[in-house]
């Protein structure tokens, strides 16, 4: 059994941001992509390299893990390339692997498009502003990868294939923290990128990537064809989310996914697990 996390009440800044009056004030401000840019200059340049060796000892990072490197900026850092041998995908072609570090709760999409996480209601055309794109996962598959700030910030394909449409949209930047999530739709209202992916194994996959606060950037590679492990981009710094939504009988998840997500639970995986099978059709 894999390692989970249960949604606990939340804590500090985020509670204070989304269940305080005055919190709710100045969220306005700091969700703004504006403020994001800002933040992002300020990590991308020398100054904020003092703040790489305290991140680490808070969040006890094992920078063994990583490839050694003289990070120029925070920004650097927090984009580290993790050592090839500690994420090894599964290339057996019915193996479903993961794209990324991160906490994952699963939602089936009903025939009319929605599914439903922390008791919102989401549809999958109002996820990706495309109707006809949206209604090629009715009855489908929705997975969510939530990365922490602990985790490692690269995403790979987990499928071999070619790119098609690439849309990104424009929005806010609520953090991806419990806190937030049950308060606003945020995968519907926060900046996001996604990408058609026409996989070898699994038919038309559309990945999404939802920025988060003070995350300013998505940094997708320019790729028209594509390997299983294969990095696809990063996210700079703060917390984020990889969507994955798979059509119709095209892909089986491991049971534990489901029963995990109908506790409340989030079950932990790293990039390159395999977490399902592709579908028998």
């Amino acid at each position: 059994m894999r390692e989970t996390i249960l949604a606990q009440p939340s804590k500090g800044g985020p509670r204070f941001l989304y269940s305080n009056p005055f919190g709710k004030l100045v969220r306005p401000l700091l969700t703004a992509r504006w403020v994001s840019r800002l933040a992002g200059i300020f990590l991308d340049s020398p100054l904020s390299k003092p703040r790489i060796k305290a991140f680490i000892k808070k969040h006890g990072i094992a920078m063994g893990d990583y490839l050694p490197e003289d990070y120029r900026s925070f920004n650097a850092f927090f984009t580290r390339r993790i050592r090839p041998e500690l994420r090894p995908f599964d290339f057996h072609p019915a193996a479903l692997c993961s794209p990324c570090d991160g906490a994952v709760t699963v939602f089936p999409v009903t025939g009319e498009g929605t599914f439903c996480v922390k008791g919102f209601d989401y549809t999958v055309e109002t996820l990706l502003r495309d109707p006809a794109l949206a209604e090629k996962y009715l009855g489908g598959l929705c997975i969510v990868f939530r990365l922490t700030v602990n985790d490692y910030h690269r995403y790979h394909f987990f499928d071999g294939g070619t790119g098609g449409e690439r849309k990104f949209i424009r929005g806010k930047l609520h953090t991806v923290q419990p806190a937030a999530l049950e308060k606003k739709k945020v995968f519907a209202e926060n900046c996001r990128e996604y990408t058609v992916l026409h996989t070898e194994n699994f038919g038309d996959v559309t990945q999404v990537e939802v920025g988060a606060m003070f995350v300013g950037r998505i940094v997708n590679e320019e790729k028209q064809s594509f390997c299983r492990g294969e990095e696809k981009g990063c996210f700079e710094f703060g917390g984020s989310t990889v969507i994955l939504l798979f059509e119709k009988d095209r892909a089986v998840l491991d049971a534990e996914f489901f029963s995990n997500t109908a506790a409340g639970k989030e079950t932990c995986v790293k990039c390159g697990e395999k977490i399902g099978e592709k579908a028998v059709r």
